[in-house]
């Protein structure tokens, strides 16, 4: 059974005075954005908000601005106090801790990062990442060999004793990604870490953030508006609007099974090269024998991979599942699949 390491139950937020009675009103019948500011004086930015974080799973939290998403992860380390709802975090209930048990939480097993890192530009590189460990009063050489150890993960060898201000932009927030981690904490919250930046570095972090996060088992919270980013590096997405989450899946099923007209908005861009597999496509055998000659594939194998198979052949694609036939994919079938919905 997978390890739920982050978990959010019914999660409200209502800035204004009249929190408690928004919040009634809404769950007892519907209650605009517009109509909570007019009626009650207060603003939702989180409504009724609820998902689970799997131990190492990369979760993506995607929206336009104002849509909440900012909001909802800031709840996780209660820089937000919740309006009502329940958060836990490995185990424990976040909402019911004192101010001490939280700090050691943030401390010890949650790391962020921001889209503008705040790095102390009078301290050299080494020194920003040791930070959050001087404030726990680790010995300085201690904290010294984990900067060093933490910036060799993000490729930053040879750069200590550098002011962030030597440092390109992207070099930058790999610093910033070095401090989240240099505390070995099991959960990262990037709340847009890499918008700021330039396109080919953008793509080159997100490889290397995804590939790190892998290798260290990290499990993450990942907040952008960018859904080919999301998509990009996460395992599944929450695709939020006025505070609301309107749909969570994996990036097949958010670009195949769009919940409703909002989020097929949002994915008719999308290519589905690499993202729709065999098993989504294919069609039953219904007690139909397949063509014994005819190529056999994986059922995770990817449109784009399928194309390249089925070149030169006449043949249907046989789909496995442990090595037995479950399905087929005609020329037809794989157009439609690349078509998308039409």
């Amino acid at each position: 059974m997978t390890e739920t390491v982050v978990e959010l139950s019914h999660v409200w937020k209502v800035f204004g005075a009249q929190a408690a009675e928004t919040i009634s009103a809404a769950q007892n019948g519907p209650l605009s954005k517009a109509e909570a500011l007019e009626k009650y004086k207060t603003v939702i930015g989180v409504r009724d908000a609820s998902f689970s974080v799997a131990r190492g799973e990369i979760f993506c939290i995607m929206g336009l601005s104002g849509s909440g998403k900012s909001t909802l992860v800031r709840h996780v380390n209660r820089l937000i106090e919740p309006s009502a709802g329940t958060i836990r975090v490995l185990g424990e209930d976040v909402s019911a801790m004192g101010q001490t048990a939280l700090r050691e939480m943030r401390a010890r097993h949650i790391g962020m990062v921001f889209q503008h890192m705040a790095l102390m530009p009078h301290r050299s590189v080494r020194d920003n990442v040791a930070y959050p460990l001087a404030i726990r009063k680790i010995p300085k050489s201690r904290r010294w060999a984990i900067s060093e150890h933490t910036l060799g993960l993000v490729d930053l060898t040879g750069y200590e004793d550098r002011l962030p201000k030597e440092l390109s932009g992207g070099m930058q927030q790999r610093v910033g990604i070095a401090r989240a981690l240099a505390s070995d904490p099991e959960i990262l919250l990037m709340d847009e870490p890499f918008s700021a930046l330039d396109p080919l570095i953008r793509l080159q972090l997100q490889d290397q953030f995804k590939a790190l996060v892998r290798d260290l088992g990290k499990s993450t919270l990942f907040i952008t508006h960018d859904l080919d980013e999301a998509i990009r590096i996460g395992h599944r997405i929450a695709i939020m609007k006025d505070g609301v989450i309107v749909q969570i899946g994996t990036p097949e099923e958010i670009v195949t099974e769009p919940a409703d007209d909002y989020v097929a908005e949002f994915v008719q861009g999308i290519s589905r090269l690499k993202l729709v597999k065999a098993h989504t496509i294919m069609q039953p055998l219904n007690g139909h024998a397949p063509p014994e000659e005819a190529k056999r594939v994986s059922g995770e194998s990817d449109l784009d991979a399928l194309i390249d198979i089925s070149v030169g052949s006449d043949q249907p694609l046989v789909v496995q599942d442990d090595g037995q036939d479950v399905g087929v994919i005609t020329k037809t079938t794989l157009l439609r699949g690349i078509q998308g919905g039409k």
